[in-house]
């Protein structure tokens, strides 16, 4: 079974760098440039598992979380950013995320929260 990711980016350097990578672990993957491109696509569409940055254009990751929640979508979603302020991690989980990492990503690391995830574990 291919896992379906919605990456939630608007640079498109951590787009190339890392799509790349999730499919060459056999994840598809589709993009969204913005909070709310991420919100209508998740709703509209089928994933797995979300990423998601929290510097986004628009309604930025946080608000885009709390609305895919809201519509009472209980998917796995990690919440992306350079801001690793522990008071931005316990934003992002307050918003609804399942779990957080830091850019610049640590692939491995990363890997295994979405493993974890993707098996049920942390919040999801």
């Amino acid at each position: 079974m291919t896992v379906k990711v919605l990456y939630v980016e608007d640079n498109e350097d951590n787009v190339y760098m890392l799509s790349r990578r999730l499919k060459r672990i056999g994840m598809e993957v589709d993009v969204a440039p913005t909070g709310e491109e991420g919100v209508e696509k998740c709703l509209s569409g089928s994933y797995d598992l979300i990423l998601m940055d929290l510097s986004l254009p628009g309604i930025d990751g946080w608000e885009a979380i709390e609305q895919i929640r809201r519509a009472g979508r209980d998917l796995p979603i990690l919440a992306l950013s350079a801001h690793a302020m522990q008071e931005h991690i316990d934003q992002a989980l307050k918003s609804g995320a399942n779990d957080f990492d830091s850019k610049p990503v640590d692939f491995t690391r990363l890997r295994g929260k979405l493993e974890s995830l993707l098996s049920g574990g942390k919040d999801a």
